[in-house]
């Protein structure tokens, strides 16, 4: 009989918008190595963040609960130091877990710059580190190159050369490596990446930025204003990023057997194997002039749809079109660590009841340039999209079957009002 104990890699990236790569169609997008681990993983092409800003979103696929429940409402909340993770389930379940790359969940100063080493530098104490056995990372700061590292064997933060991308995949490739002992325990390990971020014209490893004017633009960005000038210039910066950070991606992944792993003898004499499922996503995407609207926040497709990619040794490839989000992460981890098979989540299991809707909102206005405007909540399903204001209010309502774009809101549409009803269940 043999036991399948798998190691669970992800890869969690920042302002990567779903529509954004190669293996989705889009022309701007050079991103060879995900699409390769696309062509080999569950595509789960209808995956959404609960939350499209990246404390919330953290919080939530952390803990598997929404904010504000999860004790996340302001931009400048911590993770309370009692929040349960996902790194503490796997620790009661003998498994070693790391975290490399940005946390952004940590005790802030609201009154110190937003880029800049001021948040860079800022030390996250072990207890407030999420659970996770093994930590080195960097609070924020939004510094794309020669990032500042802190953690496990980095007492104080030390500056490290070079693109963040390549630092922090090629240091989480290197303690994956330290497990390859087989009698090693199993691991989680998180690595969370701050590109393709703003700001948008850092260097980004040497990828030359595209010409903004042979950027390929949606019809939702309106044209021939500052709106279309501005989206083209930051998109050639974001595509630049997008590459290179693909490009370390890869490398990581590189480091990862792809197969059904190696067998070996378990404490019982019983064969267990050591697979990896990898999973890769996005905290949230950012709109990029879609409706003339700028970074996230907002309710719209270009920044609450994020990637979701799941490569499962034994389960084919395929595109999945069930409703998901990133609170389902934890449970799927938590899942697997339990023996689940890795196909337990096309059963519906994991202890995961499957819906055809996913929750979306955002539990405070976030006073930075360009962000949403409003408190919000609403329902997502593969074909519709309703949208509330705080008091209940519908502000928009969209037929994503029949306008993917969201160019007409019908949330003042008679003839719709059934429809809302219907989802205002859901909410």
């Amino acid at each position: 009989m043999s036991a399948r104990t798998p190691n669970i890699l992800w890869i969690v990236t920042t302002q990567w918008r779903a529509s954004a790569f190669g293996y989705a169609g889009d022309p701007n997008a050079r991103t060879p190595h995900l699409d390769a681990l696309a062509a080999a993983s569950v595509n789960y092409a209808q995956a959404v963040t609960p939350h499209p800003f990246g404390p919330f979103a953290r919080a939530a696929m952390l803990t598997g609960v929404p904010s504000p429940e999860n004790g996340v409402r302001d931009y400048f909340d911590p993770l309370p130091l009692t929040a349960r993770t996902v790194a503490h389930d796997l620790t009661d379940r003998d498994y070693a877990t790391a975290f490399f790359g940005k946390w952004h969940l940590g005790k802030r100063d609201p009154a110190a710059p937003l880029v800049g080493e001021a948040h860079a530098k800022t030390v996250v104490p072990p207890e407030a580190r999420g659970g996770f056995e093994f930590w080195e990372g960097f609070e924020s700061g939004f510094l794309l190159n020669e990032p500042w590292l802190h953690g496990s064997r980095l007492p104080a933060p030390a500056k490290f050369p070079g693109y963040q991308s390549d630092v922090v995949c090629d240091r989480a490739a290197r303690w994956i490596a330290e497990r390859a002992n087989p009698a090693a325990k199993n691991w989680l390990c998180m690595v969370s990446l701050e590109a393709p971020h703003p700001p948008y014209d850092a260097p980004a490893a040497g990828v030359k930025a595209q010409d903004p004017a042979m950027i390929a633009l949606p019809a939702n960005v309106p044209r021939g204003g500052e709106a279309e000038a501005k989206a083209r210039k930051e998109l050639a910066g974001y595509y630049a990023h997008i590459e290179a950070t693909d490009r370390a991606i890869g490398r990581l992944l590189a480091a990862v057997p792809p197969g059904e792993g190696r067998k070996e003898k378990g404490e019982g004499n019983e064969d267990v194997v050591r697979d990896t499922i990898v999973v890769f996503t996005s905290v949230h995407g950012d709109m990029h002039g879609a409706h003339g609207l700028f970074r996230k926040g907002w309710p719209h497709e270009e920044s609450v749809r994020v990637p979701l990619l799941v490569r499962m040794p034994g389960v084919a490839a395929r595109k999945d079109e069930a409703a998901v989000s990133l609170v389902d992460l934890r449970g799927w981890a938590t899942g697997w660590a339990e023996g689940e098979p890795a196909n337990g989540i096309e059963r519906g299991g994991l202890g995961i009841i499957r819906s055809a809707y996913s929750r979306i909102s955002m539990p405070s206005v976030v006073a930075l340039p360009y962000q949403c405007d409003r408190v919000w909540r609403g329902v997502r399903t593969k074909t519709r999209k309703l949208v509330l204001n705080a008091d209940g209010s519908p502000w928009l309502f969209f037929d994503l079957e029949k306008d993917p774009l969201e160019m007409k809101n019908l949330a003042g549409d008679p003839a719709r009002s059934g429809e809302m009803a219907e989802l205002m269940r859901w909410v």
